[in-house]
Protein backbone atom coordinates (compact mmCIF):
# COMPACT_ATOMS: atom_id res chain seq x y z
CA UNK A 1 0.00 0.00 0.00
CA UNK A 2 1.07 3.68 -0.55
CA UNK A 3 -0.17 7.01 0.79
CA UNK A 4 -2.36 7.70 -2.75
CA UNK A 5 -3.93 4.48 -2.04
CA UNK A 6 -4.49 4.76 1.37
CA UNK A 7 -6.33 8.23 0.82
CA UNK A 8 -8.14 7.26 -2.24
CA UNK A 9 -10.08 4.63 0.26
CA UNK A 10 -10.96 7.76 2.28
CA UNK A 11 -13.60 8.62 -1.06
CA UNK A 12 -14.89 4.95 -1.21
CA UNK A 13 -18.05 3.68 0.98
CA UNK A 14 -15.78 1.94 2.96
CA UNK A 15 -15.79 5.00 5.74
CA UNK A 16 -19.62 6.00 6.88
CA UNK A 17 -18.05 8.32 9.16
CA UNK A 18 -16.58 10.54 6.37
CA UNK A 19 -14.15 13.40 7.57
CA UNK A 20 -14.02 14.73 11.24
CA UNK A 21 -12.96 18.62 10.52
CA UNK A 22 -14.11 19.70 13.88
CA UNK A 23 -11.72 22.26 13.74
CA UNK A 24 -11.34 21.67 17.32
CA UNK A 25 -7.61 20.74 17.32
CA UNK A 26 -4.87 20.87 20.06
CA UNK A 27 -3.76 24.09 17.88
CA UNK A 28 -6.93 25.90 16.92
CA UNK A 29 -6.85 29.07 17.77
CA UNK A 30 -9.07 30.52 20.80
CA UNK A 31 -10.35 33.46 18.79
CA UNK A 32 -10.09 35.23 15.54
CA UNK A 33 -10.40 39.25 15.48
CA UNK A 34 -12.77 40.41 12.66
CA UNK A 35 -11.52 43.29 11.05
CA UNK A 36 -13.70 46.75 10.81
CA UNK A 37 -15.89 47.66 8.64
CA UNK A 38 -18.10 50.73 8.49
CA UNK A 39 -20.80 48.96 6.79
CA UNK A 40 -21.24 46.39 9.40
CA UNK A 41 -19.81 47.34 12.35
CA UNK A 42 -16.87 47.48 15.07
CA UNK A 43 -14.16 44.83 15.60
CA UNK A 44 -15.79 41.63 17.13
CA UNK A 45 -14.47 38.20 17.44
CA UNK A 46 -15.56 34.85 17.27
CA UNK A 47 -14.14 31.27 18.08
CA UNK A 48 -14.10 29.60 21.68
CA UNK A 49 -15.47 31.18 24.75
CA UNK A 50 -14.25 31.11 28.02
CA UNK A 51 -15.87 28.03 29.46
CA UNK A 52 -14.53 26.42 25.99
CA UNK A 53 -11.40 27.47 26.36
CA UNK A 54 -11.25 26.32 30.46
CA UNK A 55 -12.22 22.88 28.74
CA UNK A 56 -9.37 22.65 26.19
CA UNK A 57 -7.03 23.36 28.62
CA UNK A 58 -7.82 20.32 31.05
CA UNK A 59 -8.06 18.39 28.31
CA UNK A 60 -4.37 19.15 27.22
CA UNK A 61 -3.07 19.01 30.48
CA UNK A 62 -4.32 15.46 30.40
CA UNK A 63 -2.52 12.37 28.82
CA UNK A 64 -4.67 9.02 26.46
CA UNK A 65 -1.94 7.63 25.53
CA UNK A 66 0.72 4.64 26.77
CA UNK A 67 4.46 5.57 25.77
CA UNK A 68 4.49 2.48 23.81
CA UNK A 69 0.88 3.23 22.31
CA UNK A 70 2.22 6.38 21.30
CA UNK A 71 5.20 4.72 19.41
CA UNK A 72 2.83 2.41 17.96
CA UNK A 73 0.54 5.05 16.72
CA UNK A 74 3.77 7.24 15.10
CA UNK A 75 4.50 3.84 12.86
CA UNK A 76 0.77 4.29 11.94
CA UNK A 77 0.27 7.51 11.36
CA UNK A 78 3.40 7.74 9.28
CA UNK A 79 2.55 4.40 7.19
CA UNK A 80 -1.07 5.70 6.48
CA UNK A 81 0.57 8.94 5.28
CA UNK A 82 4.29 9.00 4.63
CA UNK A 83 6.28 11.73 3.73
CA UNK A 84 6.67 12.33 -0.35
CA UNK A 85 8.44 15.07 -2.45
CA UNK A 86 4.94 17.22 -1.87
CA UNK A 87 5.31 17.22 2.35
CA UNK A 88 5.92 15.70 4.91
CA UNK A 89 4.93 12.57 6.96
CA UNK A 90 1.61 12.54 9.33
CA UNK A 91 4.08 12.86 12.44
CA UNK A 92 5.90 15.81 10.49
CA UNK A 93 2.39 17.71 10.43
CA UNK A 94 1.46 16.52 14.12
CA UNK A 95 -1.15 14.13 13.47
CA UNK A 96 -0.26 11.60 17.01
CA UNK A 97 -0.56 15.38 19.16
CA UNK A 98 -4.11 15.76 17.34
CA UNK A 99 -5.33 12.16 17.91
CA UNK A 100 -4.37 12.42 21.41
CA UNK A 101 -6.84 15.31 21.73
CA UNK A 102 -9.67 13.73 19.70
CA UNK A 103 -9.06 10.65 22.25
CA UNK A 104 -9.87 13.40 25.28
CA UNK A 105 -12.27 15.19 23.11
CA UNK A 106 -14.53 12.71 21.97
CA UNK A 107 -14.18 9.80 24.85
CA UNK A 108 -16.35 7.59 22.60
CA UNK A 109 -12.99 6.64 20.45
CA UNK A 110 -10.77 5.80 23.60
CA UNK A 111 -12.15 2.42 23.58
CA UNK A 112 -12.06 1.50 20.02
CA UNK A 113 -8.72 2.96 19.81
CA UNK A 114 -6.83 1.17 22.37
CA UNK A 115 -8.92 -2.15 21.31
CA UNK A 116 -7.34 -2.02 18.01
CA UNK A 117 -3.74 -1.05 19.02
CA UNK A 118 -4.48 -3.93 21.24
CA UNK A 119 -5.49 -5.88 18.36
CA UNK A 120 -2.13 -5.40 16.38
CA UNK A 121 0.03 -7.05 18.97
CA UNK A 122 -2.14 -10.03 18.87
CA UNK A 123 -2.10 -10.07 15.13
CA UNK A 124 1.45 -9.45 15.15
CA UNK A 125 2.16 -12.05 18.01
CA UNK A 126 0.15 -14.78 16.09
CA UNK A 127 1.47 -13.91 13.10
CA UNK A 128 5.51 -13.37 13.52
CA UNK A 129 6.15 -14.24 17.47
CA UNK A 130 6.40 -10.95 19.11
CA UNK A 131 4.90 -6.92 19.45
CA UNK A 132 4.20 -5.31 16.77
CA UNK A 133 6.67 -2.41 17.59
CA UNK A 134 9.23 -5.74 17.57
CA UNK A 135 8.48 -6.87 14.04
CA UNK A 136 10.14 -5.56 11.09
CA UNK A 137 8.66 -2.65 8.96
CA UNK A 138 8.07 -5.52 6.09
CA UNK A 139 6.32 -7.49 8.92
CA UNK A 140 4.29 -4.51 9.77
CA UNK A 141 3.01 -3.21 6.82
CA UNK A 142 1.89 -7.22 6.02
CA UNK A 143 -0.46 -7.13 9.33
CA UNK A 144 -1.83 -3.69 7.58
CA UNK A 145 -2.46 -4.60 4.49
CA UNK A 146 -4.41 -6.97 6.16
CA UNK A 147 -7.01 -4.78 7.88
CA UNK A 148 -6.27 -1.34 5.28
CA UNK A 149 -8.49 -3.10 2.53
CA UNK A 150 -12.18 -3.40 3.88
CA UNK A 151 -13.76 -4.87 0.84
CA UNK A 152 -10.89 -7.53 0.31
CA UNK A 153 -10.35 -8.26 4.25
CA UNK A 154 -10.89 -11.80 5.75
CA UNK A 155 -14.07 -12.05 8.21
CA UNK A 156 -11.61 -12.91 11.07
CA UNK A 157 -9.75 -9.11 10.80
CA UNK A 158 -13.08 -7.35 11.16
CA UNK A 159 -12.46 -5.97 13.79
CA UNK A 160 -8.99 -5.16 12.98
CA UNK A 161 -10.15 -3.02 9.57
CA UNK A 162 -13.15 -1.12 12.02
CA UNK A 163 -10.26 0.14 14.16
CA UNK A 164 -7.53 0.85 10.82
CA UNK A 165 -10.60 2.82 9.14
CA UNK A 166 -10.86 4.80 12.29
CA UNK A 167 -7.48 5.08 12.37
CA UNK A 168 -7.16 6.34 8.75
CA UNK A 169 -9.89 8.72 9.20
CA UNK A 170 -8.49 10.62 12.23
CA UNK A 171 -4.65 10.44 10.46
CA UNK A 172 -6.45 12.39 7.35
CA UNK A 173 -8.22 14.71 9.33
CA UNK A 174 -5.59 15.82 11.37
CA UNK A 175 -2.67 15.96 8.30
CA UNK A 176 -5.27 17.80 6.14
CA UNK A 177 -5.84 20.58 8.66
CA UNK A 178 -2.48 21.01 8.83
CA UNK A 179 0.41 23.07 7.73
CA UNK A 180 1.71 20.16 5.73
CA UNK A 181 -1.59 18.90 4.65
CA UNK A 182 -2.02 22.49 3.04
CA UNK A 183 1.46 22.16 1.68
CA UNK A 184 -0.17 18.79 0.17
CA UNK A 185 -3.30 19.99 -1.58
CA UNK A 186 -1.09 23.27 -2.58
CA UNK A 187 -4.07 25.37 -0.79
CA UNK A 188 -2.41 29.07 -0.31
CA UNK A 189 -5.97 30.91 1.02
CA UNK A 190 -7.14 34.13 -0.26
CA UNK A 191 -4.64 36.05 -2.39
CA UNK A 192 -4.38 39.86 -2.85
CA UNK A 193 -4.23 40.32 -7.11
CA UNK A 194 -4.72 42.40 -9.63
CA UNK A 195 -7.30 41.69 -12.04
CA UNK A 196 -6.69 42.62 -15.33
CA UNK A 197 -9.90 41.98 -16.77
CA UNK A 198 -10.89 39.00 -18.65
CA UNK A 199 -7.45 37.75 -20.78
CA UNK A 200 -7.55 39.23 -24.46
CA UNK A 201 -7.13 35.65 -25.79
CA UNK A 202 -10.24 34.35 -24.43
CA UNK A 203 -12.28 37.83 -25.54
CA UNK A 204 -11.24 37.21 -29.12
CA UNK A 205 -11.89 33.88 -29.01
CA UNK A 206 -15.53 34.44 -28.83
CA UNK A 207 -15.23 37.49 -30.90
CA UNK A 208 -15.50 39.81 -28.06
CA UNK A 209 -13.45 42.79 -26.73
CA UNK A 210 -13.00 44.90 -23.42
CA UNK A 211 -14.36 48.63 -23.81
CA UNK A 212 -11.53 50.45 -23.87
CA UNK A 213 -13.82 53.48 -22.30
CA UNK A 214 -13.82 51.83 -19.14
CA UNK A 215 -10.24 50.41 -19.16
CA UNK A 216 -9.27 53.19 -17.01
CA UNK A 217 -12.31 53.03 -14.35
CA UNK A 218 -12.10 48.81 -13.88
CA UNK A 219 -8.69 48.62 -14.24
CA UNK A 220 -7.58 51.40 -12.13
CA UNK A 221 -5.59 49.12 -8.53
CA UNK A 222 -5.91 52.11 -6.26
CA UNK A 223 -9.58 52.17 -6.37
CA UNK A 224 -10.50 48.52 -6.09
CA UNK A 225 -11.80 48.93 -2.87
CA UNK A 226 -14.54 51.63 -3.93
CA UNK A 227 -18.19 50.21 -4.67
CA UNK A 228 -18.92 51.03 -8.44
CA UNK A 229 -21.29 54.07 -8.97
CA UNK A 230 -23.83 53.70 -12.32
CA UNK A 231 -25.39 56.65 -13.79
CA UNK A 232 -29.87 56.21 -14.39
CA UNK A 233 -29.01 54.64 -17.85
CA UNK A 234 -26.78 52.46 -16.22
CA UNK A 235 -23.20 53.53 -17.54
CA UNK A 236 -20.46 53.30 -15.19
CA UNK A 237 -19.16 56.50 -13.57
CA UNK A 238 -16.69 55.56 -11.06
Amino acid sequence: MNRRENLKLLFTGSLASGFLFTGCGPEAPETTEIPHNPQIGEFGSYGRTPEEIIYNEKLKSATFFTEEERKKLDVLVDIIIPADETSGSATDAGVPDFIEFMMKDIPGYQTPMRGGLLWLDHKSDEMFGGKFLDISGEQQIQIIDLIAYPDEAAPENEGGVHFFNMLRNLTATGFFTSEEGFKDLGYVGNKPNAWDGVPEEVLAKHGLQNDPKYKDVYLDISTRGTIAQWDDEGNLIG
